[in-house]
């Protein structure tokens, strides 16, 4: 059964379902939501603000995760045009990329005339087939962005730069400690576990990964680093933006990618099919959920764009590039 109010599915004990059909979290929300929130401010001079307390400040004043998608390209065009700051866009690259988002980058980094980090390894190849194959109930996205967190940390921290500027949509939007450095909401119980139990075991199993983080956490508290998004402060929808991009950077959509009107890699199917197998609903059944929770999006929308779009053909080849069957699926 799913939320009457948002798109996540009972899953007990971290989803739960009231008498009305409404989830634990849509009636927390209900009940916190007159109250002052520890949540970022959205309002764009707070942005500005901050901005400007790292402005000619080295080399380089921001670095951009810049995946080719409509969200963190346009979040690179503000930092350069909107912003006028100096930043330096950055692409980790685990194998899976698709070319058309590889495309997007390459427009959008000549065409602002920025310098461009690519950074492209099979280091987390070993761990992503290792999930398929001992049946972890580990999301794969949850674990990648461990390690994608840690690699955008150690290159802002190798090139001294103060602040990281993500894609982040409001509906993960993330809270900020005293110190200014990052801390992620935390993720359902059930998946916590996994994620810790099967890093454990990979830790154990392959001398390689046996410094590799068991949460975010782990990495955050490492550095002193600032994490945000325009995306957070800004009142602009998306549609606004995807204009803007296409017009100044020749962005392009993505034929096909997870969910609809996203630019996502070919891991992503997997990771997707996997969490939909185990749990029911994906990382971003919570993103949407969050934000039919906040008014910025409609429930039908949601339930639209989380249509599933792909086949097994697909995932027949991700696993084949894994050197995993659909047998061990």
């Amino acid at each position: 059964m799913m939320c009457a109010k948002c798109v996540l599915p009972e899953y007990k004990p971290d989803i739960c379902l009231n008498g009305q059909g409404i989830c634990n979290i849509c009636a927390d929300f209900e009940r916190a939501k007159n109250l002052k929130l520890n949540f970022l401010p959205i309002l764009e001079s707070e942005l500005i603000k901050t901005l400007n307390k790292y402005r000619n400040k080295g080399k380089y004043n921001c670095l951009v995760m810049c995946s080719g998608g409509k969200d963190s390209t346009s979040s690179l065009y503000y930092m350069k045009k909107r912003y006028r700051i100096n930043p330096l866009a950055f692409t980790f690259d685990h194998g899976f990329e698709t070319e058309g988002a590889m495309e997007n980058i390459r427009n959008a980094v000549n065409m602002l005339g920025v310098d461009w980090l690519y950074f492209k390894s099979d280091f987390m190849q070993e761990l992503f087939a290792e999930i398929v194959r001992m049946k972890s109930k580990a999301p794969i996205c949850s674990v990648c962005s461990i390690w994608y967190m840690q690699t955008s940390y150690d290159f802002a921290a190798r090139f001294r730069i103060p602040l990281i500027i993500s894609g982040w949509t409001r509906g993960q939007m993330v809270e900020r400690t005293a110190d200014s450095n990052l801390v992620l909401e935390p993720k359902f119980a059930s998946i916590t576990e996994a994620t810790s139990d099967f890093i454990d075991k990979i830790r154990r199993k392959h001398p390689k990964y046996k410094n590799f983080p068991k949460t975010m956490k782990e990495v955050q508290k490492k550095y002193k680093i600032m994490v945000l998004s325009p995306h957070w402060f800004l009142q602009s929808e998306s549609e606004e933006y995807v204009e803007l991009i296409k017009k100044e950077l020749k962005w392009k959509p993505i034929r096909l990618s997870y969910p609809a009107n996203s630019t996502n890699c070919y891991l992503n199917f997997l990771s997707v099919h996997l969490s939909m197998k185990y749990y029911g609903f994906t990382h971003y059944h919570v993103e949407m959920s969050k934000m039919i929770r906040m008014g910025l999006l409609t429930r039908d929308k949601a339930l639209k764009l989380l249509e599933r779009n792909y086949d097994d053909k697909l995932l027949a080849s991700i696993l084949g590039k894994l050197g995993c069957k659909t047998e061990d699926l």
